[in-house]
């Protein structure tokens, strides 16, 4: 699903209009049928709704939701700000006259002066915001910010149409959250925004799904984007069926270094993560301490066994691998440091993509100058803490994505900048945002399972960016089936590796 700018998206729609032959207030309509089905699936059994319109567009799909939601036996108390009497559009005012018509004056109160006794919320209500939603280009003023924060404050259950009230859809400026809206359900209208992927938004997105609209598809063809969000068919795509007549020589060979003293687990967990994710062969170069942790924990992996006693001293390549991944648990003292420092060099020259993680990073972060030697197309996975040290600290979410765009571009690699939207940020400037996971993925060693998972997708021939997308998809979503079967709290890490091939097969089957 692509996702646009405002005025892209108000672009699509004039062409859909166009070419459907049918009016904005039509479309709205059919819209506010949709939102209507949403809120009363949403709304919770004996509460009344109370639903503010704006005079803008987001006012028109909350009256025309409101008109569909009379019809199917609802008694929504509907409020039409219309400061000054004449602040409406055109398609508002006629979707004010049509509710009256159908419903009865009753039907709505229409404020027109911005001094007004603002309806009762307590008890048992639902609001309903129709106020704004991302037509708002600027902060609200002062009287819609007392509007805004009495609805806060009321204890009301609150769903927003399109966007919170107040929440700058298509704006990177922090803004003071007492005066957006704070929903407990975001309706978004055709897509979702780019903000919705940012977590100091989710406190007023809360929830959040899509209303859709039926836009034209040569116009959405033709608007150049730059975010999208993956869809279950785009990794479907990418999982080959397996040969029937396929050996472990045609699925590919990875190879892992990580681990050191006391750090085992994550080169097990990356291990398991591989296999799981279909790698013919894979190989774990830990130092000589981890030989018996590997050969029992993992017996299906091969070990290599480094130099070093406790950490890695001596990071080469044997042999030709399919896949090369480095980083989970090999800790960052001076001798690792130094032996990853002279493998980028080697692999640069070779310009040979390798996965890069945790540790890896921590290096990295150290040692900056290894950065100009990552091989091009390399993955890179840090979370936010290890993107900071090694790239900047960034004040916000957005601010980390436009400083990822610019490094990935600049360094002609992909960045998989971990969280609860996971952003897979390419070179050629496109960001591709992950839907599934769990919070039973926040506890430690699921970043090592999906170092392994992208792995044993590169191994098996996937090139690097589409096996950044089809990864951490694929990762999230064990996430959640591990998170089912044992509630959020208590997944392992073990758990979500051991829930890749169910992962994988609800997809291909």
């Amino acid at each position: 699903m692509k996702i646009f700018s405002s005025d892209q998206i108000n672009a699509i729609t004039r062409r859909t209009l166009q070419e459907q032959g049918i009016s904005s207030l039509q479309l709205a309509d059919t819209v506010g049928e949709s939102l209507a089905c949403e809120l009363i699936a949403a709304v919770q059994p004996g509460h009344d709704i109370v639903v503010f319109a704006g005079p803008g567009a987001c006012g028109v799909y909350a009256l025309c939701a409101a008109r569909h939601l009379r019809r199917q036996g609802y008694r929504p108390r509907v409020y039409l700000f219309n400061i000054g009497g004449n602040k409406v559009t055109a398609d508002c005012a006629t979707a004010r006259d049509r509710l009256r018509e159908e419903c009865g004056d009753e039907a709505i109160h229409e404020v027109v002066e911005m001094q007004f006794s603002m309806p009762d919320l307590s008890g048992q209500v639902t609001v309903v915001d129709g106020i704004f939603g991302s037509e708002r280009t600027t902060p609200l003023g002062g009287g819609y910010q007392s509007i805004v924060r009495y609805i806060n404050e009321s204890g009301a259950r609150i769903i927003a149409i399109d966007v919170p009230s107040g929440l700058l859809a298509d704006s990177t400026d922090t803004l003071i959250t007492r005066n957006i809206i704070h929903a407990s359900l975001t309706l978004a209208i055709g897509m979702p925004r780019v903000g919705f992927f940012m977590r100091e938004n989710a406190e007023v997105l809360g929830s959040w799904r899509v209303v859709p609209v039926d836009y034209s598809a040569a116009a959405v063809d033709a608007t150049p984007w730059r975010f999208r969000l993956i869809e279950r068919a785009d990794v479907r795509r990418l999982i080959r069926p397996r040969d029937p007549f396929a050996s472990k020589a045609d699925c590919g060979h990875a190879i892992l270094f990580a681990g050191s003293y006391g750090m085992m687990g994550a080169a097990v967990l990356a291990a398991r993560g591989a296999l799981r994710g279909g790698a013919g062969k894979v190989t774990v170069h830990s130092p000589k301490c981890g030989y018996f942790v590997m050969q029992t924990s993992v017996p299906c992996a091969l070990y290599e066994p480094d130099a070093g006693d406790v950490c890695l001293t001596d990071i080469e390549l044997t042999r030709d691998y399919q896949a090369v991944a480095i980083g989970p648990g090999i800790g960052t003292t001076d001798r690792t440091i130094d032996a990853l420092d002279r493998f980028l060099k080697i692999a640069n020259a070779n310009s040979r993509p390798l996965v890069l993680d945790a540790d890896a990073l921590g290096c990295m972060a150290i040692r900056p100058a290894m950065l100009d030697h990552v091989p091009v197309m390399s993955v890179l996975t840090p979370h936010a803490g290890e993107f900071d040290r090694l790239f900047g600290k960034q004040p916000t979410s957005y601010a980390r994505l436009l400083r990822a765009l610019d490094i990935a571009r600049s360094r002609h690699i992909i960045i998989v900048l971990k969280g609860r939207f996971t952003a897979i940020v390419r070179p050629d400037g496109k960001v591709y945002f992950n839907p599934t996971g769990s919070p039973a993925l926040a506890t430690g060693g699921t970043g090592d399972v999906l170092t392994g998972l992208l792995a044993a997708f590169i191994a098996q021939g996937m090139r690097p960016e589409l096996a950044a997308v089809a990864a951490p998809y694929i990762h999230g979503l064990a996430g959640e089936l591990a998170a089912a079967q044992m509630g959020v709290y208590s997944v392992t890490a073990s758990d979500v590796a051991d829930y890749i091939g169910r992962a994988i097969k609800s997809l291909t089957e």
